[in-house]
């Protein structure tokens, strides 16, 4: 069994590494310098995680998932997504980049983790609030390493009404998953973030946001960051940025706190 993930701010790598430790499963982010396709083909079960961006699956995900679509093919397949609230069929969304029966899903869940959008109407999560999503998210878990070992499938999500609810969202950020596949529609959130991010004056071009950009969306450019039109919307510069000079999507708030991932 591999687990392939891909973390934003840290919430889908604990759940990756949490899996993973109690399966004895190899655990890669898709960031890391691997050659996926030779370790795709030596594994039945791959575990994919990620975290849920308006009901869909991130746009870095999908062009993973897509350029290895090949060694993906024929295997069993898990699906764990992270997200705040509910995201209906956030795990299901996945499949719609296949073929039909094209990869075979034997579980997926979704896990509830402590908010990231830290320029959002959303408070910063105290640390007594974080540690009860880590509870239940590590209760889930239990039950669903249990589910696996035992041969229980379950799917979250993969029925009709949490389609209906995920298109709710999903619809307005990327447009028809089936249809658009690894791109988005031209009218949608998504697209139009991808040029989206912001860097106000307060910016001392330090380049902690050029050195853990996934997409290498910024760089400096004479001493100032500029963006390439690329952006992800993963959150993790305006998260890291010693500044808080950093926004991106449609929200362009200053932050008022941070969020670094679990245990920061």
């Amino acid at each position: 069994m591999l687990t392939i993930y891909f973390s934003g701010t840290g919430n889908t790598k604990y759940i990756a590494q949490l899996f993973s430790k109690k399966m004895n499963a190899e655990c890669l982010s898709i960031e890391d310098d691997t050659h996926f396709f030779d370790e795709i083909k030596k594994h039945d079960v791959i575990t994919l995680c990620y975290p849920i961006y308006g009901s869909r699956v991130p746009r870095i995900m999908r062009e993973f998932a897509i350029k290895h679509m090949s060694a993906l093919a024929g295997k069993k397949i898990i699906i764990f997504v992270t997200q705040l609230f509910f995201s209906g069929d956030g795990a299901r969304v996945f499949t719609d980049m296949f073929e039909e029966d094209a990869i075979t899903v034997i579980y997926a869940e979704h896990f509830n983790m402590p908010n990231n959008i830290c320029n959002s109407v959303f408070r910063k999560p105290s640390e007594k609030r974080i540690q009860k999503y880590l509870s239940k998210a590590e209760a889930k878990m239990e039950r669903a390493c249990h589910d696996i070992k035992n041969g229980v499938i379950k799917k979250r999500g993969f029925n009709r009404f949490s389609q209906i609810i995920g298109n709710i969202q999903g619809v307005p950020w990327q447009g028809n998953s089936k249809k658009n596949g690894l791109g988005a529609s031209q009218r949608s959130i998504e697209y139009k973030a991808m040029n989206d991010v912001r860097i106000d004056d307060s910016c001392t071009s330090c380049n902690v946001c050029v050195e853990i950009c996934p997409m290498r969306n910024l760089e400096n450019n004479a001493g100032e960051i500029i963006q390439k039109g690329n952006c992800t919307v993963c959150y993790r510069c305006v998260n890291h940025c010693p500044d808080k000079a950093i926004t991106v999507m449609m929200t362009h708030k200053k932050p008022r706190w941070q969020y670094k991932g679990v245990g920061d």
